[in-house]
């Protein structure tokens, strides 16, 4: 299956030039790109890029602005089917330190929401300088150009190898903070339940007991000790239940209200403390789903935390409109 490189124009791609060569060579031998938003809208509007795989090559532009990539954006974004049964990753060359993965996770939330499926860890950027890449360069006993262009050939290759789960009766793991008494955003999954039941096998942990800690910043080492064990240096409820839940489970659902556009405490300590059981077994073949419900705005602010935390960095799948996202203030509404 071929590659289309969805590849916005813009100034100083000398390096993403030379990535893309290097990493999609191994590959392909010729690909296909849409350097327009004009030519980008037309191919939407005729459906001809659905069930295709296609890459995001991106520069982050002076000062963190791509404007052909905004308007690429804003093109998606009128398309909310455009994607359908498409699979993508990303690359993200930088022109300073900043930039690359706000970049990255804004393009992978809008195409995501024009039905675009995303392999875990779709995200290979280069910062200016390329320090990311200086741990990895140094396992690998390689440059750090050639530690990026291993990591980009990396996300072609889980592009074009991606391929579907169809699992008779999967094993859902839910996991939240909510008090279910009063909680608009479980009252939203309580309505999603009913149309789930039946279908999936559904495991339910609530965060909500206490014995909840956040990640200790063990070193390496130490978290690797702990990891063999299906173990983290704290115990309590996420050590006892939800490792050994989401080690069994087939996709994770993440119930998450908005407080002050960002994570619940909850929430944020569980993705903190899931290096130890990603460093046993990634989590690839794993898909995540939210659901999403502000009192008054920013629900795509916590899909982008989810995309970063988890989809970039944990590996889960990240399936067509993976979150249910709703506004909702007053108790019950």
């Amino acid at each position: 299956m071929g590659l289309i490189m969805i590849r916005p124009q813009q100034a100083n791609e000398g390096r993403l030039e030379q990535v893309l060569d290097a990493a999609a060579g191994a590959y392909i031998a010729d690909r296909a790109e849409i350097r327009t938003a004009e030519e980008l809208e037309m191919l939407l509007s005729e459906g001809a890029l659905h069930s295709r795989r296609i890459l995001f090559a991106l520069t982050t532009g002076e000062y963190g602005i791509n404007i052909g990539c905004m308007e690429m954006l804003r093109v998606l974004r009128a398309h909310p089917q455009g994607l359908d049964g498409s699979v993508a990753g990303v690359i993200v060359d930088g022109q300073e330190e900043w930039y690359t993965k706000s970049l990255a996770r804004e393009v992978i939330f809008t195409a995501n929401m024009a039905g675009c499926t995303f392999p875990g860890r779709p995200l290979a950027e280069g910062t200016g300088s390329l320090y990311n890449y200086e741990i990895l360069a140094e396992k690998a006993g390689c440059s750090l150009m050639e530690a990026y262009v291993k990591e980009a050939a990396g996300v072609i290759g889980r592009v074009l190898g991606y391929e579907k789960r169809t699992l008779e009766m999967p094993k859902l793991l839910v996991v939240h903070s909510c008090d279910p008494t009063t909680s608009n955003t479980y009252a939203a999954y309580r309505l999603i339940k009913e149309e789930l039941d039946g279908h999936v096998q559904i495991k339910e942990i609530s965060l909500r007991a206490g014995g909840v800690y956040d990640c200790a910043g063990c070193s390496y080492e130490q978290c690797m000790h702990y990891s063999a064990n299906a173990a983290c240096f704290y115990g309590g409820t996420i050590t006892e239940e939800v490792y050994p839940a989401l080690e069994q489970c087939d996709a994770l659902l993440l119930l998450c209200p908005n407080y002050n556009d960002a994570l619940d405490a909850g929430l944020t300590a569980m993705i903190n403390r899931l290096t130890a059981p990603f460093r046993k077994a990634p989590f690839f073949d794993k898909y995540l789903f939210a659901v999403v419900v502000s009192g008054y705005s920013g629900g795509d602010i916590l899909c982008r935390q989810l995309i970063g935390a988890l989809n970039i960095n944990k590996s889960f799948r990240l399936p067509p409109h993976f979150a249910f996202t709703e506004t909702a203030g007053a108790a019950g509404s």
